[in-house]
């Protein structure tokens, strides 16, 4: 199956592998997690010099490789190639293969491989060139014998597999590699998407990680006639569909549940060359090219995300849009969902401005616990009960996780009526004895209305709570429609990339009683 000649591409992480940042690694300045730091001349590659394990773990993944295999082609300048050899023969003398999990092996073995598409043919001891290549190959035997059972690591490892299977098809074990990836791509997509398309993460960023490494090993198959099981077009068109509908007018993700802002706009750009989808086109091309997607409101009732769009740029310009998903659905898979039914994010004229916080960070440390702020139902666009979360989330050996059943949910309405759009939805937590229906209204496209009915017994305090988008104080405008609810602003906090953090207004409305109501109108101004 197996061609005699490879046809591949290097795979570059235009975040991971800037120029900045590989430049920055020939002085020795490694800028992971935005974090910078100096690591001397032979430093050791098994000790982590940051209190946050995914900086030690970027250190070993190794995107820099690709990066500096990119510069040196385009500059010619070998001080990118002596550091590569520098860095990954310290890495071969130093490191087991086995030393971290089979997520970062695979992404090591990508970013070795696309750093030998670029250094190939670059003047090198022979020695090192024999030691690289048994290395690739005793790291992707290694990593076919401890896939991760499930969800986004184990689509990238099965991403590393193929791809190596495809750049050296002259290694004794690539074919076996490739059977596995082959299956094991379609089983993956199989288990972890949803029936309406959505990654069981429930994360906007995960799941068009997950997208790009089953694109990438489809665009390899095809390159070189390589037959692939049937299903997989099936699973891809689905987690287009979402992904369509996901972008944002200004061509961002709203980074829901773990994850980043960021463009996946060239996904669907690469999805219309192999499907030929014309609404692909259009988003890719932010309504420049193909045709507008037929659905101008979109439900996906599996993954619980609801779409309300003004359009798609044909009676106004296509970033001049306005936008609004709204969450009504399973807190995610692999411990990656945030405590935030109900909530809700907006974009209008060019601007984010009603914004889900985003992650921020993985690491629990520090005197505050910004993981734990991040994830919480307080942080985002949602109602607070007596300032807990919808969901048990406590300290439980190490960590905080996620200790209780999470509230049940149902949406209750989705559609047009009397001249406006709007979504509804029903939670039910098992952490307080609170009924919690929401309604958001979308007219003209510009005004909104969000009403919140909370039902109970016993006396709450009730915060409906807003995280208005950095600068984006003077384009919003929140006006409390009902009675007897105090107004406070504070600072809040927004995240589009792993370890920075921007401060930004939050406005909370709140009410002590049994049964209360919000009416909020809130008004999108150009």
């Amino acid at each position: 199956m197996l061609a005699a000649t490879a046809n591949w591409f290097p795979i570059v992480d235009e975040r991971e592998a800037s120029r900045e940042l590989v430049d920055g690694i020939l002085e020795n300045r490694f800028t992971f997690c935005a974090e910078t730091i100096a690591l001397s001349d032979g430093f050791c590659w098994t000790e982590n010099p940051s209190k946050d394990v995914e900086w030690h773990i970027l250190l070993h993944k190794f995107y820099y490789a690709a990066g500096m295999g990119r510069a040196w082609q385009q500059t010619g300048r070998p001080q990118y190639l002596y550091k590569w050899l520098e860095l990954t023969s310290a890495w071969m003398d130093q490191t087991p293969v086995d030393f971290m999990p089979a997520d970062v092996a695979g992404r090591r073995i990508q970013n070795w491989v696309s750093a030998w598409y670029y250094f190939a043919g670059a003047p090198m001891p022979s020695a090192f060139r024999l030691r690289f290549l048994a290395s690739i190959e005793e790291q992707a035997n290694w990593l076919s014998e401890h896939l991760t059972p499930a969800r986004n690591h184990r689509t990238l490892e099965l991403l590393a597999l193929f791809y190596a299977a495809v750049a050296f098809p002259e290694m004794e074990s690539a074919p076996r590699w490739l059977g596995i990836a082959r299956q094991g791509i379609v089983d993956n997509l199989q288990a972890d998407l949803r029936p309406d398309g959505v990654h069981c993460e429930q994360s906007t960023d995960y799941h068009h990680i997950v997208l790009r490494n089953a694109l990438f090993i489809r665009r390899l198959a095809v390159m070189n006639g390589i037959p692939m099981p049937d299903g997989l077009d099936r699973l891809l068109r689905g987690a287009l569909d979402f992904s369509v509908h996901a972008h944002r007018p200004d061509g961002l993700i709203p980074a829901l549940s773990d994850g980043d802002t960021g463009s996946y706009l060239g996904l669907l750009q690469e999805a219309y060359e192999l499907f030929g989808d014309p609404s692909y086109l259009w988003v890719a091309s932010q309504g420049r090219q193909g045709r507008p997607p037929a659905e101008r409101l979109k439900a996906f009732p599996d993954g619980g995300y609801y779409f309300l769009r003004s359009g798609w740029g044909l009676d106004e310009p296509y970033k001049d849009e306005r936008y609004l998903v709204f969450d009504c659905g399973p807190l995610g898979e692999g411990n990656h969902g945030h405590l935030d039914l109900l909530s809700f994010e907006l974009y209008g004229y060019g601007r984010p401005l009603i914004v889900d916080p985003g992650r921020f960070t993985y690491d629990e440390s520090g005197d505050v616990n910004w993981r734990v702020h991040f994830r919480s139902t307080a942080a985002h666009n949602t109602v607070c009960v007596d300032g807990r979360n919808q969901t048990r989330y406590e300290f439980h050996k190490r960590k905080f996780k996620v200790r209780g059943p999470q509230p049940a949910y149902a949406l209750l309405g989705f559609g047009s009526r009397d001249g406006y759009d709007f979504v509804r939805g029903r939670i039910e937590s098992q952490e307080y004895d609170v009924v919690h229906e929401r309604e958001i209204r979308m007219a003209g496209g510009t005004r909104f209305v969000i009403i919140d009915e909370l039902t109970s017994a016993n006396v709450h305090s009730y915060a409906q709570c807003f995280q208005v988008a950095p600068g984006a104080e003077q384009h919003v405008r929140l006006i409390d429609c009902t009675s007897g609810a105090a107004c406070v602003t504070e600072l809040g906090w927004v995240s589009a990339v792993y370890g920075e953090k921007q401060a930004a207004p939050r406005i909370r409305f709140v009410k002590t009683g049994t049964s209360v109501r919000f009416e909020t109108f809130l008004e999108v101004l150009a």
